[in-house]
């Protein structure tokens, strides 16, 4: 039997003096990639011990139990499921769930077929990451402030205003991007991490025996005795892997060197000493049990602690709202959700943007979460079901993945079958939270997979209906020969919807006005199912003849299209267009819902008034404004 062989690769790109050192850029990814998972030890072995339902006695049965299972999950799940295996499926370096869609074909898949169904999980599974978007600041920053609670019980009534505060200032200055503050991430969560080990250390000392727990039979001892109950701790336990997407998700940022370094040197180490150390402070004394992570601390050390928690986790809450953003302009781009103002806040090579309607959107829902949840205990039912259905979801993409790049079929099976073993347990256990607010996660990502389903099957009927009015190029080119209208100087250009026929709005221009430019540009963006197209392959330029050019402007799913850029590029291929005495047409659709015509009524409403919402062509493609002429089409759907 062979082992699992690599995926083909992209030629490896020349190494060059300006690549920062692999230290440096370790320490960046630290800040960036680490937030959430980092802050897991807050919340997560105190909820398996109280929050599982049963509020289990800290015997050491118990606690040696549950931190076997943690430390396994983080090994098992983190370090060989995510760490070894995922990270080789990546779309060009690019990683997430997105990428692995992208991987699949999309637009090639069919309804009923394998690849539909694949296809339809894997965006549910982008989806998720909304629900999960909201719920990761709400329970990191109320557990940090809850710390406030032990060293002044009378901050309790506080506790919720000061989170609310936070996170309105947090969601506030996300038009700022966070470039100018990004550096000072992995410094920060550098020292979190290393408090974390301190922290650790000095509870272990204080019942070494607690090391044990290294030994996976103590896991094993722990469901023996506590049988069914040990099934719904899972669903706590599980815990420790939130954040662990990001390894993946974050790859194109790092590479997967720095990311497997810090994992392996600083993250992994730091929180299993701390979550042993918090164990050992439980065995040492069951009445810690109520706060085992800031009990850690001595008494001294508290509001620096909660301070430091503090700033952890607001990077923890900005890499989980920088990743939806992230994630938006990806779905936006693959054309599954309408146009949206998308904000480069540094480069578009550093893929930094900002959505403001989502990002008000993400506000209102989690400060919604604090104040009706109230507590990081009760919001720790809502946690975690999204990701265990998204870690399903990406070990079963994974595999089909792997096959189609042809990895050992054996090899490649046995590892998605143990994977997945582990996945469904977790999936299972977190099930049970459902009625504890597990549910919210799920009805986001329900609402988002819907929302994206109507705009395809509506997109598509629009596409349809314009096809009809469509004219051949022959036909076009013969009335311009047989009937020459008045040309007038400059450059038209007609944004297109990618075939190849003439496109309506061309026509509608062309028999009312009555007139041309001397020179026009059919211009068609196109999407291309890999995360980036470089400046030498974005471009492809057909002569026609009268005058006429047919330019494709190819962009990857992670960049946003520019095309006053894209245009001052094709001089360079021998097409000249001066932005100057340029004009832009584009078409301006209006939507005429009728039952019976297309899509059932209510989808027409939805699909109608998400097309009105949908951000302006102008705004979108960059085009400047004062040189752009829409034309309206009305279309029945």
């Amino acid at each position: 039997m062979n082992p699992p062989q690599l995926p083909p690769r992209a030629a490896a790109r020349p190494a060059t003096s300006e690549r920062p050192p692999l230290l440096w850029t370790s320490l960046v990814a630290l800040g960036i990639v680490y937030g959430d998972i980092g802050t897991s030890p807050l919340y997560a072995f105190r909820e398996s011990l109280l929050g599982s339902g049963a509020r289990l006695l800290p015997t050491d049965t118990n606690v040696l139990g549950i931190l076997s299972l943690m430390f396994w999950t983080l090994i098992i799940v983190i370090s060989i499921k995510y760490v070894l295996v995922v990270m080789r499926a990546d779309n060009r370096g690019e990683g997430g769930i997105v990428a692995l869609v992208s991987l699949l074909n999309p637009r090639q898949a069919k309804p009923r077929t394998l690849s539909y169904a694949l296809v339809g999980m894997g965006l549910f599974g982008g989806a998720l990451l909304y629900g999960d978007g909201t719920i990761t600041p709400a329970i990191t920053v109320l557990s940090a402030i809850e710390g406030l609670n032990l060293a002044a019980p009378s901050f309790e009534p506080y506790v919720v205003p000061i989170t609310v505060g936070i996170l309105v200032v947090l969601f506030a200055v996300q038009h700022r991007g966070t470039a100018a503050i990004g550096a000072v991430f992995g410094p920060i969560m550098l020292v979190w991490f290393l408090v974390l080990a301190v922290l650790g250390v000095g509870g272990i000392l204080r019942a070494p025996e607690v090391l044990a727990a290294l030994n996976p039979l103590h896991g094993y001892w722990f469901f023996a005795t506590n049988g069914p109950m040990a099934f719904a701790v899972l669903g706590a336990v599980f815990l420790v892997t939130t954040g662990g997407e990001a390894l993946y998700a974050d790859m194109g940022h790092f590479g997967r060197t720095p990311i497997r370094l810090t994992w392996f040197a600083v993250a992994l180490p730091a929180l299993v000493l701390n979550y042993f150390g918090q164990g050992a402070l439980v065995l040492s004394d069951s009445a810690e049990i109520s706060n085992p992570f800031y009990e850690l601390a001595p008494a001294w050390a508290l509001y620096p602690l909660v301070l430091l928690t503090t700033a952890a986790t607001v990077i923890a809450s900005q890499a989980l709202i920088s990743g939806v953003f992230s994630l938006t302009s990806q779905i936006v781009q693959l054309q599954l959700l309408p146009r949206l103002r998308i904000i480069h806040t540094y480069g578009e090579e550093k893929g930094q943007v900002y959505v403001p309607s989502v990002n008000w959107l993400l506000m209102i829902a989690t400060i919604g979460l604090v104040l009706g949840f109230g507590s990081s205990s009760a919001l720790a039912g809502a946690y975690g079901v999204a990701i265990s259905t998204l870690m399903v979801i990406t070990t079963l993409l994974t595999f089909f993945v792997a096959r189609h790049w042809g990895w050992n079929v054996w090899w490649t099976g046995l590892l998605a079958a143990a994977f997945l073993a582990v996945d469904l347990a977790f999936f299972g256990a977190n099930l049970l939270k459902i009625t504890e607010g597990g549910w919210y996660p799920l009805a986001v990502a329900g609402l988002v997979s819907v929302l994206m389903w109507i705009w395809r099957r509506g997109r598509h009927q629009v596409v349809q209906e314009l096809r009809k009015r469509h004219e051949p190029f022959d036909a076009l080119l013969g009335e311009l020969k047989d009937s020459p209208p008045v040309r007038v100087d400059g450059t038209a250009v007609f944004m297109t919807s990618g075939d190849l026929a003439v496109p309506p709005i061309l026509l509608h221009h062309l028999r009312h006005n009555q007139v041309l430019h001397e020179q026009v540009v059919l211009l068609r963006v196109e999407t291309e199912e890999i995360p980036r197209v470089s400046a030498a392959e974005r471009l492809h330029i057909e002569d026609l003849d009268a005058g006429l050019h047919r330019v494709v402007v190819r962009y990857g799913f992670m960049q946003t299209p520019d095309i006053p850029v894209a245009l001052r590029l094709c001089e360079g291929l021998g097409l000249v267009v001066d932005l100057d005495t340029t004009s832009f047409y584009v078409g301006r659709v209006t939507l005429s819902p009728r039952e019976g015509v297309g899509l059932p009524l209510w989808q027409d409403r939805v699909f109608d008034f998400m097309a009105r919402n949908a951000a302006r062509a102008t705004a979108y493609y960059h085009l400047p404004p004062e040189r752009v002429v829409e034309i309206g089409i009305q279309v029945e759907i």
